[in-house]
């Protein structure tokens, strides 16, 4: 009797992937920004934005191997555009979630009480390559990598994202912090930090803390490790995925405890990065809703 194959498990894959980088010193959610074309996040090859893990898995690759295009897309995606991947360029691993209509054994859909179908989610593996592993693709998908200014002082744009969020930013003489109980975000003040980006990346990480305020999102303020660990994480690429979002190089400065509790927690459990990734990317929603929703007032007004 052959033996059988065994199933080839997504979530290890990553995690392994995202280990792998951050015990070799590598944080892809920082090393691997590529500044300009799509606000700094990977593009698939219609122009849309990668969400949730794929981008940071996309930026792993993209720090490890100095891609400078934002653009990834499949082998059959480069050949219809008449582009060919060159030969021996390893592919990226991305991952794609959908979901199915759940069967019985005779193959009848299952329905609830209420006759809607029950359904399960799936998350399925495929691979993609840069823009730069592929020959004869247009210059749109090579964009020019924008300047970016690291004179610590307000960026106005930047400054008008974070006030239009509604979260109470007080300029003071405390280490940069979320109080819950005050429902404040405390930050020293611009011109003592080593750049304008390290100040708004950090200010991210906060707000990424803000949004998960009884009032909010809700989620857990836990001083059991695990759950302090997973908070950080989702802090940590949230404060990356605004950075992208206003145009920022993310400017993570993780201290040794938390990057030990980040590897402890991801080898304890396969999916820890996944839930971080998801909050990270519900928070960051949040905040680009409010904000949209404070422009929307103000053209009223």
């Amino acid at each position: 009797m052959a033996k059988r194959k065994e199933r080839f498990d997504v979530h290890q894959a990553v995690t392994d992937q995202l280990v792998a980088a951050l015990e070799a010193g590598t944080k892809p959610w920082k090393n691997g920004w590529i500044g300009g074309a799509g606000g700094g996040f990977p593009l698939r090859v219609t122009g849309e934005a990668y969400r949730g893990m794929n981008v940071l898995l996309l930026w792993c690759v993209a720090a490890e191997k100095g891609y400078r295009s934002p653009y990834w897309m499949t082998y059959r995606q480069a050949a219809e555009l008449g582009a060919q991947v060159r030969k021996g360029e390893k592919s990226a691993l991305v991952v794609k979630y959908g979901t199915f209509a759940k069967k019985d054994e005779t193959g009848a859909v299952v329905t609830d009480e209420n006759g809607d179908e029950q359904t399960r989610g799936y998350a399925k593996a495929y691979s993609v390559f840069n823009a730069d592993q592929i020959d004869g693709l247009a210059e749109t998908f090579h964009p020019e990598t924008a300047s970016i200014d690291t004179g610590a002082r307000e960026i106005e744009s930047a400054a008008a994202w974070f006030d239009a969020t509604g979260a109470k930013i007080i300029t003071s003489n405390r280490n940069p912090c979320f109080i819950p109980a005050m429902d404040e975000i405390h930050m020293p003040p611009i011109r003592e930090f080593r750049s304008a980006e390290a100040y708004y990346s950090t200010l991210g990480h906060e707000a990424t803390h803000w949004t998960g305020g009884k009032r909010r999102l809700a989620r857990e303020f836990s001083r059991e490790r695990s759950a302090y660990a997973i908070e950080e994480l989702i802090a940590e690429i949230g404060a990356c995925f605004i950075a992208a979002e206003i145009g920022i190089a993310p400017d993570i400065e993780d201290s040794a405890a938390y990057l030990a509790s980040w590897l402890k927690a991801l080898k304890d459990d396969k999916r820890f990065i996944f839930a971080a990734a998801g909050e990270a990317q519900k928070a960051v929603d949040y905040l680009k809703d409010r904000v949209a929703a404070a422009s929307t007032e103000q053209e009223a007004a």
